[in-house]
Parts: structure tokens; C-alpha cells; sequence
């Protein structure tokens, strides 16, 4: 059986991921992913396949899901208000099914 859960995506700076990465677990989500990402955008293209100059200004694509909308809304306004004003990226919600919700609740 399949439970809702809501995912947050966010693409933004590597420069900037320890920073968002403490706003995702504040809000209290279990886990996430992170991986490379590049693509076009209002700032220009950004290819993941070419190595940058400073690591740190790759892009990364950082994939949450929490149980509930709540959480999901935090983490993605917070993200917005907190970093997007002197960074780029983008952050959006998406409506998920997932089996073993237990995965996606924090017990402590």
C-alpha cells in the first residue's frame, strides 16, 4: 500500500549546500539526496558534465521527501527566503506515493 508524501527539489550553487542541507534537517526530514546537476536558466547555462573552475560553483539537485505538506512548505520557503536572494536556484513541490512511510518520520 502507498502512503502521500509531498517531495521538495532544489537546484541551487554547491557553494551553498551545507546551508540548505541544515534547513531541510531543521525542518525535520529523515534524509535526502544530492546529485549533479546542470541545464539553462535565467543566469545562463550550467553544465554538469563540465568541470568547473571552483567545484564549488556547480549546481547540485538536492531531492527531499517528508511526510507531510507542512514540513515540505517550510523547507522550500525557508530555502527561498534564506538563500535564493544572493544565490541561484530553484525550489519546487511535488505530490509523491511512497511505501514504508515509517522511513520519512523522525522517531526522537
Amino acid at each position: 500500500m502507498t502512503h502521500k508524501a509531498k517531495k521538495v527539489v532544489i537546484i541551487t550553487e554547491k557553494l551553498i549546500l551545507d546551508q540548505v542541507l541544515k534547513i531541510v534537517e531543521a525542518a525535520g526530514a529523515t534524509g535526502y539526496t544530492v546529485t549533479s546537476a546542470g541545464g539553462k536558466g535565467s543566469r545562463n547555462v550550467r553544465s554538469e558534465a563540465r568541470t568547473t573552475v571552483v567545484e564549488a560553483f556547480s549546481n547540485v539537485k538536492i531531492e527531499v521527501i517528508v511526510g507531510d505538506a507542512t514540513a515540505a512548505e517550510r523547507i522550500a520557503t525557508e530555502v527561498a527566503d534564506t538563500c535564493f536572494g544572493n544565490y541561484s536556484g530553484v525550489t519546487y513541490l511535488q505530490d509523491v506515493e511512497i511505501l514504508r512511510p515509517h522511513k520519512f518520520t523522525r522517531t526522537s
